[in-house]
């Protein structure tokens, strides 16, 4: 008995069934475990930003200004409630401020420079800091406060209503 090359696939028996019981390739994806990475990830950031405040623990002024957007690597004065005057996290001599914030800036004075005093600091403190960062020869001054206090007066120009 001779077979043909047809003959034998015919003989096998296996040319048109199909398999059953095993899954076939899965076409979707699963994203559940990227939806649990990701929640993860969101809670330890939420947890973690507060902690990335770097400078000095001041209470700052409330104000309705909005906040401002990000500016490249700016250079912060901090002006604590008894006078002491920090650049970045080192407490520096008011004389020799100008000196320190020249150092840092090198060549460029358009370098934004954020000024955070204490809501308890003195007027003349804080005037006098941003007068030295203008004499230094730096022109983007920024004075930072914090979103959420009344700042334009508007609840006092409201007309009152008259209680019973």
């Amino acid at each position: 008995m001779a077979l043909s090359v047809h003959d034998a696939f015919a003989a096998g028996g296996r040319r048109g069934r199909r398999r059953r019981g095993r899954r076939g390739a899965l076409s979707e994806i699963n994203v559940t475990p990227l939806v649990d990475v990701m929640l993860v990830l969101l809670i330890i950031f939420m947890i973690s930003a507060p902690l990335l405040t770097a400078g000095i623990p001041l209470e700052l002024p409330k104000t309705e200004a909005a906040a401002m957007q990000d500016q490249p690597e700016p250079i912060t004065v901090s002006v604590r409630e008894d006078g002491a005057v920090f650049v970045q996290e080192d407490q520096v001599p008011f004389q020799s401020l100008g000196e320190r914030l020249a150092a840092i800036a090198g060549a460029d004075r358009e370098r934004p420079v954020f000024v955070r005093a204490d809501g308890r600091a003195s007027y003349e403190t804080v005037a006098q800091v941003m007068a030295s960062l203008s004499v230094s020869g730096f022109t983007s001054i920024n004075l930072l406060t914090d979103t959420g206090g009344p700042s334009s007066g508007a609840a006092e120009l409201a007309p009152e209503t008259p209680q019973p």
